[in-house]
């Protein structure tokens, strides 16, 4: 027959038990402590991620808001501008307008003036003033001056040559201006339609004219007195 277990009576048998028994119960409270930390660290990394969602969320939503407001801001600039230019070429010369309406007035009241006389002198006469008022206004407020051309060197920067014929000139000269040349400030608005004088081509030069006089008939004196 099989040998029965010993039965040991007493305390040592009654805590070898106990110490048996509460094994597994230890290894299963350590086992649940350090599932709950790690679930605490996963709920902790969960949350982290959270607060960062939302403040990237924040930030591109802030971002995002910059750049539409900057988008319309150069939207509204681009309109500005076009608007400007558009307004700037409407009524860019309505200054220059407004100078020259007391000039269409200044004519209107020159012709009715004329209407019972009909007096030519004195149409002419009224002509000339509004003419020197118009022109003087044109040069003092707007800086467009005529400049004279006629007896004056050839210039081709300030005259428009429309004729040219030889004379006994040394260098090109203006003879005759058909259209006044203006200036705008130091630019040339328009140039002057002038007629040239230009040297003739079989003309000899003066300094060429001395030298020959010199060697044909009053050199030749000066060489005797040389040689006695």
């Amino acid at each position: 027959m099989p040998a029965e277990p010993a039965v040991t009576d007493g305390p040592a048998g009654i805590s070898a038990d106990a110490s048996a028994g509460a094994s597994p119960a230890a290894d299963v409270s350590r086992n649940a402590a350090s599932e709950s930390a790690a679930m605490d660290a996963v709920t902790a990394e969960l949350e982290a991620a959270r607060k960062e969602v939302a403040r990237l969320t924040s930030e591109v939503a802030d971002l995002n808001e910059k750049y539409l407001r900057k988008l319309a801001d150069e939207v509204n600039f681009r309109k500005r501008m076009v608007r400007e230019k558009e307004d700037a070429q409407k009524f860019g010369v309505s200054s220059l307008l407004s100078d020259l309406i007391p000039v269409l007035d200044d004519f209107d009241r020159g012709l009715a003036s004329t209407d019972g006389n009909k007096s030519y002198e004195h149409l002419r006469e009224g002509v000339i003033l509004i003419r020197k008022q118009l022109s003087q206004m044109l040069e003092n407020k707007y800086a467009l001056k005529r400049f004279e051309s006629r007896d004056t060197v050839f210039d081709p920067n300030r005259h428009e040559a429309l004729f040219a014929e030889p004379a006994d000139v040394e260098e090109a000269m203006v003879s005759e201006e058909y259209l006044p040349g203006y200036s705008l400030h130091d630019r040339i608005l328009r140039t002057a339609k002038v007629r040239v004088k230009i040297p003739a081509p079989n003309r000899t030069p003066v300094v060429d004219n001395v030298l020959e006089e010199k060697e044909s008939g009053n050199g030749e004196p000066a060489q005797e007195a040389g040689q006695a």
